[in-house]
């Protein structure tokens, strides 16, 4: 389906085609460009507007001052799940975010942030470049106007923070948990009553006690926003998002009005920020973990019972939306690379890691 056909039949078409004639171009002054990026991140919140921040400072650099994004923090101009509209009305010409946010557009958005049981960062990366992932991301793109790069990746996410041990899937009946995207859709299933807040509102919501428990993002990130201070029960494994990208979205007609070397900046400072904010994240993780055991954080794991029940409700999802053709064409392409990366890896790295452990320690 083209972009003119999804609008012309979708909820959204009054409101993007109005937007169409009313698209601000970028700002000029003598021979160079402002681009606005709009973020889903609180201004220097850990890690993720870090990323948003690498992939501007990345692109002011390489083009020589010729090319200047200027960031807008979550609420500066528009509130942190509103960048998606706002880009493709031309609010504004770019936005940095976890994609998971916007399934409401499209579910197939899912798989460029991170799925219930599916790719670890480096499996993301392998699909995203090798894979079809980077062209399935253009296609659903071009339905809303906007033209997609990963940007960023925090790595496996931790299963969360809980005001009690987890016990068994029952323990999820009736749970104010705060998780977006499909792994949200998937405890929703198990009987969670599931919020989809942006990060900046989390520390708030789970000490006024508005949610029951909280995933964020990993040790790292999660103490820096204080979950410590509220809780004691810390799951460190999560099913929901096992290696979790962020993305750059540039509206297309303000991206195709750019230089082909402007273009190429933005893609390759995007792609770059994916490697370098992962590397920042793990490099992080290991000594915040060992700060929260040391100051009383109870870390666990979740039963087998538990992960079962997180299986068969993911299934769940993923068959609600089967339908769509493109989410199936995305899943089974994303599948695929899943199965054809392990069929290697579960033979060579799996069993180097265990016995370099066993003989180095």
């Amino acid at each position: 389906m083209d972009r003119r056909s999804f609008l012309k039949n979708s909820a959204i078409g009054g409101t993007a085609a109005a937007a169409s004639t009313a698209l601000a171009a970028p700002a000029y002054a003598q021979g160079k460009q402002t681009l606005t990026m709009v973020t889903s991140w609180g201004r220097g919140l850990a890690g993720v507007f870090d990323a948003a921040q690498r992939v501007a400072d990345s692109v002011n650099a390489m083009s020589d001052g010729s090319l200047t994004i200027e960031i807008k923090a979550a609420g500066e101009l528009v509130g942190a799940f509103e960048v998606f509209d706002a880009v493709t009305a031309g609010q504004a010409d770019m936005y940095h975010a976890a994609d998971y946010y916007f399934v409401n557009q499209h579910p197939g958005y899912a798989f460029f942030t991170g799925v219930p049981f599916g790719a670890t960062a480096q499996e993301t990366s392998i699909w995203y470049n090798h894979g079809g992932g980077r062209e399935l991301h253009d296609e659903l793109g071009q339905i809303f106007g906007l033209k997609s790069f990963i940007a960023g990746n925090t790595g496996a996410q931790a299963g969360g923070w809980y005001r009690k041990e987890i016990t068994g899937p029952e323990d999820f009946q009736g749970l104010k948990f705060r998780m977006p995207g499909l792994g949200g859709a998937a405890l929703g299933k198990m009987g969670a009553s599931i919020q989809n807040l942006p990060g900046s509102e989390v520390y708030q919501a789970l000490a006024s006690g508005a949610i029951d428990g909280t995933e964020w993002i990993g040790p790292w990130a999660d103490e820096k926003a204080g979950f410590q201070e509220i809780t004691q029960f810390y799951y460190t494994a999560g099913f929901h998002e096992p290696g979790v990208a962020l993305s750059v979205a540039t509206n297309r007609d303000v991206f195709e009005n750019l230089s082909p070397a402007n273009q190429k900046i933005i893609e390759i400072a995007s792609l770059e920020t994916h490697q370098w904010n992962l590397s920042q994240f793990v490099s992080n993780n290991g000594a915040a973990v060992q700060r929260l055991q040391a100051g009383g954080v109870k870390v666990l794991e979740f039963p087998d019972t538990v992960w079962d029940a997180f299986a068969d409700a993911s299934r769940q999802v993923f068959d609600e939306n089967m339908s769509d053709d493109l989410f199936k064409s995305i899943y089974d392409s994303y599948q695929a690379s899943i199965k054809s990366v392990s069929g290697w890896t579960e033979i060579s790295e799996a069993p180097f890691v265990s016995q370099r452990a066993r003989v180095f320690g």
